[in-house]
């Protein structure tokens, strides 16, 4: 259980498209206002979960012409989430008013996201935690990752959101929206490798 947990710390924690989504949304938004997303993303983690447990994401990637096809609308998300992050102005007294991050936009995000699908096929194929029990080992792996991944995407939205403060001068808000963007699309880049 240690070990699983610890690779699941390692794999779910790491900065990857998710995470960084959230911490540019606590810095743009605030963590409050970010907690919408988060909880989404966390759903969809979810449901990335029992995609790759259930073997259902396996059998649909086998099918011809399934997997290019995932992987442009995935790129293209991420490409239109990163301009967004990229353009964002700098934060005003208007800033409420602007378009907040919502549930289903980090619903959609964990289920575009390729990181997840490779991080959960690891974790999912490389340790079992109640060999004699298949339904009740998946139910508790469930459950150990989402317990580390509640805390950790917190930890990254309060981050974003520690960065608030730069960003009302606008040429500091344009360098730290651009460093976002670039790193978000980089960890997709890497991600679409494996």
């Amino acid at each position: 259980m240690f070990g699983f947990a610890l690779a699941g710390l390692a794999l779910t924690g790491s900065p990857g498209p998710a995470v960084l989504s959230l911490a540019a949304i606590g810095a743009a938004f605030g963590t409050r206002r970010g907690l919408g997303c988060m909880a989404g993303i966390v759903v969809g983690m979810v449901c990335v979960m029992a995609i790759t447990a259930s073997g259902v994401m396996g059998i649909v990637l086998a099918l011809p012409g399934v997997k290019p096809a995932v992987t442009v609308l995935a790129a293209g998300y991420f490409l239109y989430l990163a301009y967004r992050i990229a353009s964002a102005p700098p934060l005003s007294d208007t800033t409420a008013q602007r378009r907040q991050p919502s549930f289903v936009g980090g619903l959609f995000l964990s289920l575009a996201n390729p990181k997840a699908y490779a991080a959960m096929a690891a974790l999912f194929s490389s340790f079992v935690l109640l060999p004699s029990h298949p339904g009740v080992d998946i139910a508790a792996k469930i459950v150990v990752l989402v317990a580390i991944i509640i805390p950790g995407n917190l930890a990254w939205l309060i981050a974003g959101a520690s960065l608030t403060r730069f960003f009302h001068d606008p040429r500091m808000n344009r360098a730290i929206n651009l460093a976002f963007a670039i790193l978000l699309l980089a960890s997709v880049a890497f991600a679409l490798r494996f």
